[in-house]
């Protein structure tokens, strides 16, 4: 793995960032390349490339912050009505960035925002066989929880 992102910058405190919170094992800024006004990221200070990679228990502090931040978003200037989070993992999942993070975006009415795609509706057979094959993988990796 290689550990260097501009993200690692932002950790050491040697590329700017506007900073939100910080804390022994995170910290969150605001994305340069906000979607809405308040978007910003929570990441790992310890460098991880993908979920794989992530401890789980940090993996579970990186969505707590962000509840936190959701909150505050909301009682901010912000004011927003909503938030998402989003979590990229893997370049076809459109990771750029190959340092964990969890985008946290406030979301108001127009904002412009949002997820485009063509829903399906399989079969239940379908979906019964692709859950097996889930569940298979996971009794087959004790690592998966």
């Amino acid at each position: 793995m290689n550990p260097y992102t501009i993200f690692s910058e932002i950790i050491a405190g040697t590329a700017p960032s506007s900073m939100v919170y910080e804390d022994a094992d995170v910290v969150a800024f605001m994305d340069i390349r906000p979607v809405t006004p308040g978007h910003l990221l929570v990441i790992p200070r310890v460098p991880a490339r993908s979920l794989a990679e992530l401890d789980p228990e940090l993996g579970g502090k990186l969505f707590q912050v962000g509840q936190r931040l959701a909150a505050a978003l909301r009682e901010s200037e912000v004011n927003c009505d909503g938030v998402n989070f989003f979590l990229a993992d893997g370049v076809t999942a459109g990771q750029e960035v190959f340092h964990v993070h969890l985008h946290v975006i406030p979301r108001t009415p127009g904002d412009g925002f949002g997820l485009h795609a063509r829903a399906t509706s399989p079969q239940r057979a379908d979906l019964d066989y692709l859950a097996g094959s889930i569940r298979g993988a996971l009794q087959r990796n004790p690592g998966v929880s």
